[in-house]
């Protein structure tokens, strides 16, 4: 059982070797010639104002939390809709369509929850 990855187990060692060594050479090898210019933060060709390390605002990782969980949740819906002709053809599309419409329900609960709650509101 274990020998049959034995052949993945080899690529990851390749792998990871290739890429230790390919980062090793760039380091030796490359030039390193540091001054202030070149250490200086450069964005979009505009002189740095203030500090890199500014905090987000917790709205921010909020809206992002809200996409990512209404994103993962969409994408379950794509097999569905994919294998929905099989359900039908099998007879079983009644019982499906039940559950994923609960399903729906359930995320579209949880949205108007969120848009009553100010999740998406930008100030």
């Amino acid at each position: 059982m274990l020998s049959d990855f034995i052949p993945l187990f080899i690529q990851l060692g390749i792998a990871a070797g290739l890429s230790f060594t390919l980062l090793k050479a760039a380091s030796l090898l490359g030039p390193s010639r540091n001054n202030k210019i070149k250490l200086t933060s450069y964005e979009s060709g505009m002189d740095p104002i203030g500090s890199a390390r500014e905090r987000y605002s917790v709205k921010f990782y909020l809206v992002a939390m809200i996409f990512i969980v209404f994103d993962v949740e969409v994408v379950f819906l794509y097999p569905w809709a994919v294998s929905f002709d099989e359900f039908i053809a099998a007879g079983a599309a009644p019982g499906v369509m039940a559950v994923v419409l609960l399903f729906v329900i359930i995320l579209t609960i949880g949205l108007v929850y969120d848009i009553k709650k100010g999740g998406l509101e930008f100030d």
